[in-house]
């Protein structure tokens, strides 16, 4: 996979930058998906603009998709990989009280806008014998009580899973990236003992750098616990 084209979303912080960085130094060309276009312009200056291409993209937009593996396509002819990244998290509060108004724009990133983005890039990625990565959750892999974001990421879990059943015999591969807590923009205060973003980013450069016949199915990773 080195020197071949990855898509990120969900690119302009977080996960989705640290991976960036870690693509470009293994050689990467990227394709980097965000609602902020600012913060994507900044890190592509960053990493060398000649190997970068960003889109300002909701991912809950089938357009703005679409024209996004477009572009990808006209830039650099071809797909090799995608990472589904954009998520976004909920409110407080069990299902009997939390604010169901924030409820819809999370389902639709979390659920519906992975969905799109596989739906936009499946059709060139078979064409390469590609990768598809998702971001998960540890969330996703538990139980957590009253928690509609946790169900958004039992989705992504079942997308990762189904997803390869689809794929099964076409030589692409499909791994799922489930953190626990993770200190990133995500969290309005810095949570303790959180992993790092660069350690998810590592996780995913590790999946996308196995040969062919090896395929990462899932990477469960939590923050080592506190010494007593």
């Amino acid at each position: 996979m080195q020197h071949g084209v990855l898509l990120i979303t969900g690119a302009s912080s977080g996960i989705g930058a640290a991976t960036a960085r870690a693509a470009a130094r293994e050689g990467y060309k990227l394709v980097l998906a965000a609602r902020s276009a600012d913060k994507l312009e900044a890190l592509a200056h960053e990493l060398g603009p000649e190997n970068v291409l960003t889109c300002e993209l909701d991912v809950t937009d089938m357009e703005q998709q679409q024209a996004m593996i477009d572009q990808a396509l006209e830039t650099f002819g071809r797909l090799d990989a995608v990472f589904a990244n954009a998520g976004q998290g909920g409110s407080s509060g069990g299902f009997s009280s939390a604010d169901h108004t924030t409820w819809r724009e999370m389902i639709l990133t979390n659920v519906y806008g992975v969905g799109l983005t596989l739906q936009a890039s499946l059709p060139t990625l078979k064409r390469h014998k590609g990768h598809v990565l998702l971001t998960g959750s540890a969330a996703g892999r538990t139980t957590i009580p009253g928690s509609m974001y946790s169900a958004t990421k039992w989705a992504v879990t079942g997308i990762g899973y189904n997803l390869r059943e689809e794929l099964r015999g076409s030589g692409m591969r499909v791994t799922l990236i489930e953190p626990g807590m993770v200190d990133t923009p995500f969290f309005d205060e810095s949570p303790e003992n959180a992993l790092e973003d660069r350690d998810i980013a590592n996780a995913a450069i590790y999946a996308l750098s196995q040969p062919v016949h090896v395929d990462v199915n899932e990477i469960l990773i939590r923050p080592t616990p506190p010494t007593e």
